[in-house]
């Protein structure tokens, strides 16, 4: 048997309130091992990943059972020998790069400084480690690019900078808590990849934290599902995910979107189109700095239809969403909303814009954000916030507000007497309802939702996705569903539009773009995709590695 490299037994972890985060869990990893903790969010895995690095000390926490990392007790082990392990035997990396990066100091730098600080060397020899790692990440020009500053690299690119300086000082065990989250299906391809590569060839042990069960056919070798802190379901990832053996493992992997899962049912057009946009252009800079971020795009939207738009990040998706609902100003191009045309000129947020009274015969169009935390205000309660668009239009009686609200939150399958409530007090399924439920409120025909469930784990994402779909048939919505994520998109649309900087590259019925893509790009997307089938992402893995080598 191979020596351990991890070792929890009977890990309880209990957070202030008499929270218990992890229940009686035990798992070993060996050395060289790759073990994914799966589970929905508030399942414990985060919680447990956090206690392998003695992570919860001093934060009033009650960690108990036996905890063994490299060799290192880290319940019994003292501050000295914590800092000893963290880096340098065991490394950690999170999932939001950004609030892990020094916004202010040079990449290469802060790499440098990790490495310094688990080993006695020189600042010039700390500065070479720093570029040798970002180079082996696959950072392009990585002496010049090791200059750089966080904000000035892409999410992948971050996110690959965490992993670089992860591996700084050569840890035997690398934790990836949700590190591919909020990356697109190519980057997280990439990321997936080079942590496969990493693995097997630094021999390094890999302790995967995910909601997402493909990724996780991606990485490992072994899964633990986890459920209410406590473990479900534990064997080899093929056996697992083919053939789970509990119930909850089951449900799990029933509530993945899949590229071969259930389309919706053929789209009839009805009526006239609630939304058409002609050669819409959006610039930013100036001069010789100048940036199309969205380049002669033209789409239709029909009564009761999903539009789905998919692409990499900086395809121009959100620009154009936040076009189409009057949140930002066309540079050039025109909106027809319901007959109703409009050009350049003043934003949504003024009466009579199609985001507020509107014009005679124009729909009024409403917007899902991407992040609920960041679009309700956490100092008014929820029921403030979804009256908003209601006063926004001028309504000013209390009672019927107070109705309104009532009904929209049972609307969205959330208890009405808690609309006093702050966003705090909510999970992040619930607080995207909440979001589902304001957008709801001044009754539109058209609702952009901008990747509404890509924060969400599976379970949470079928429930919304399930959601907006009874809306959109008791309410005749139409929707525009914009996401990274294929699998989502293709399940909840009628027909998908794919950007690339800035262009709409290939647009069609779901069925013709997923069954039978014309373009290389679409064909690119569509092959990221994490597949259940372990044998099926080695091949495709395989395949991606022979292609950048050519």
């Amino acid at each position: 048997m191979s020596e351990l490299l991890v070792e929890v037994e009977n890990l309880s972890v209990t957070f202030p309130g008499g929270i218990a985060a992890v229940r009686e869990l035990s798992f070993a990893l060996p050395k060289g091992g790759a073990l994914a903790l799966v589970g929905e969010s508030g399942s414990g895995k985060s919680a447990t990943a956090s206690a392998l690095l003695g992570l919860h000390r001093g934060s009033g926490a009650r960690v108990e059972g036996l905890v063994r990392v490299a060799g290192v007790d880290v319940g019994r082990a003292s501050e000295a020998e914590l800092r000893a392990l963290r880096g340098a035997k065991a490394a950690m990396v999170f999932q939001d790069p950004l609030s892990s990066l020094d916004p202010y100091y040079a990449v290469g730098d802060q790499i440098a400084e990790v490495v310094r600080v688990h080993r006695k060397t020189s600042r010039r020899a700390a500065r070479a480690r720093a570029v040798e790692v970002l180079d082996r990440v696959g950072i392009p020009d990585a002496v010049r690019r090791s200059r750089s500053r966080p904000h000035e690299f892409s999410g992948g690119m971050r996110q690959r900078a965490l992993i670089a300086m992860a591996l700084a000082c050569a840890p035997e065990l690398l934790i990836a808590d949700e590190p591919t989250t909020a990356l697109d299906v190519t980057v997280q391809a990439q990321i997936l990849d080079l942590l496969h590569g990493l693995r097997r060839e630094e021999g390094m042990g890999l302790l995967l934290v995910t909601h997402d069960v493909g990724v996780a056919a991606e990485s490992v070798s072994e899964v633990l599902v986890m459920r209410e802190g406590r473990a479900v379901e534990r064997g080899d990832v093929d056996q697992v995910l083919a053939a789970p053996a509990r119930t909850y493992t089951k449900a799990l992997l029933e509530a993945v979107p899949r590229l071969d899962g259930p389309l919706k049912e053929p789209f009839r057009p009805v009526g006239e189109p609630v939304l058409e946009a002609k050669a819409l252009r959006w610039e930013f800079g100036r001069g010789k700095k100048t940036v199309t971020a969205v380049d002669d795009v033209s789409l239709t939207v029909r009564r009761g239809e999903t539009l789905g738009i998919v692409g990499e990040s900086g395809s121009g998706k959100t620009t154009l969403g936040r076009m189409l609902v009057r949140l930002l100003e066309p540079t050039s191009g025109r909106l027809r909303y319901g007959g109703t045309e409009i050009g350049p000129g003043r934003a949504s947020s003024e009466p009579g814009g199609p985001g507020g009274r509107g014009a005679p015969g124009a729909p009024v169009v409403q917007m899902v954000f991407q992040d609920p935390v960041a679009s309700l205000n956490p100092r008014r309660s929820i029921g403030e916030s979804i009256a908003d668009p209601l006063r926004a239009a001028g309504e000013r009686d209390d009672r019927v507000l107070h109705n309104r609200v009532r009904e929209l939150l049972e609307r969205v399958g959330l208890d009405p007497d808690r609309s006093d409530r702050y966003p705090h007090e909510f999970s992040g399924g619930q607080r995207q309802r909440v979001g589902i439920a304001r957008a709801l409120a001044p009754s539109p025909q058209l609702v952009v939702c901008d990747e509404p469930v890509s924060a969400l784990d599976v379970t949470t994402q079928a429930q919304v996705i399930g959601l907006l779909g009874e809306l959109q048939d008791d309410l005749g919505l139409s929707l525009v569903f914009i996401a990274h994520d294929l699998a989502v998109v293709r399940q909840v649309s009628d027909r998908i539009v794919v950007m690339r900087d800035g262009r709409i590259v290939e647009q069609g019925d779901v069925r013709t773009v997923y069954g039978s893509p014309s373009q290389p790009y679409t064909q690119q997307l569509l092959a990221a995709v994490p597949t259940l089938d372990p044998v099926l992402a080695a091949v495709r893995r395989a395949a991606r590695k022979e292609l950048v080598e050519v």
